[in-house]
């Protein structure tokens, strides 16, 4: 009988692979054009006594290597040293990030007593992009409302419009403002919203 691989190391390597990504996208980002060897400069030194040297390293390769394989970053020689930069996917895919993180992290100090409505229709044959869609607005903080429809409490239409073009699904998905919800009650206690 083969043992199903453990739920929670699998969460947790995904979600230190995409913070690697998100780290290593952000610096680039910031310093726009940087030697390759500059984005952690004296951690190679000080991890050497711990013995995480190697797999820094080997993680470090591999986070430049995928972001290069998505097309996000693209390496320049310049006498003889090595540089990187985010290419337009990759500024893209910065953005997204940073949204996300903001979105994740603002509350208004007053509710505008307006929903946000995000409903899909992805084809099965896009079963991966609905998972990843379904994904983000979770992480984010959206209420899982019905089958495709999703609900936030404050202006997320920048997020929205990154997500689309992130996924390459514009047309099947729509953002609505909406005025009021029937019977939501568990919605507005979810979100610790006013419940007059």
């Amino acid at each position: 009988m083969k043992m199903a691989k453990p739920v929670e190391s699998g969460a947790r390597k995904k979600r230190q692979k995409r913070n690697l990504r998100n780290a290593a996208l952000l610096a680039i980002g910031t310093a726009g054009f940087i030697a390759v060897a500059a984005i952690a400069p004296n951690m190679f030194q000080i991890l050497g006594r711990t013995g995480a040297l190697a797999r820094l390293k080997y993680r470090n390769k591999g986070v430049l290597a995928r972001l290069k394989q998505k097309g996000e970053i693209e390496f320049e020689e310049r006498d003889g040293k090595k540089f990187v930069r985010l290419t337009e996917r990759g500024e893209e895919a910065l953005a997204f990030g940073q949204q996300k993180l903001q979105l994740a992290n603002r509350k208004p100090r007053k509710w505008d007593r307006r929903y946000r409505l995000v409903m899909f229709d992805v084809p099965e044959k896009r079963k991966k992009i609905r998972e990843r869609l379904r994904f983000e607005m979770q992480e984010v903080g959206f209420l899982h409302l019905q089958d495709s429809a999703w609900v936030y409490p404050y202006d997320c239409e920048e997020f929205i419009a990154l997500l689309k073009a992130d996924l390459h699904i514009g047309k099947d998905v729509l953002y609505a403002i909406v005025e009021e919800i029937e019977n939501d009650k568990w919605i507005r206690k979810h979100f610790s919203l006013p419940l007059d």
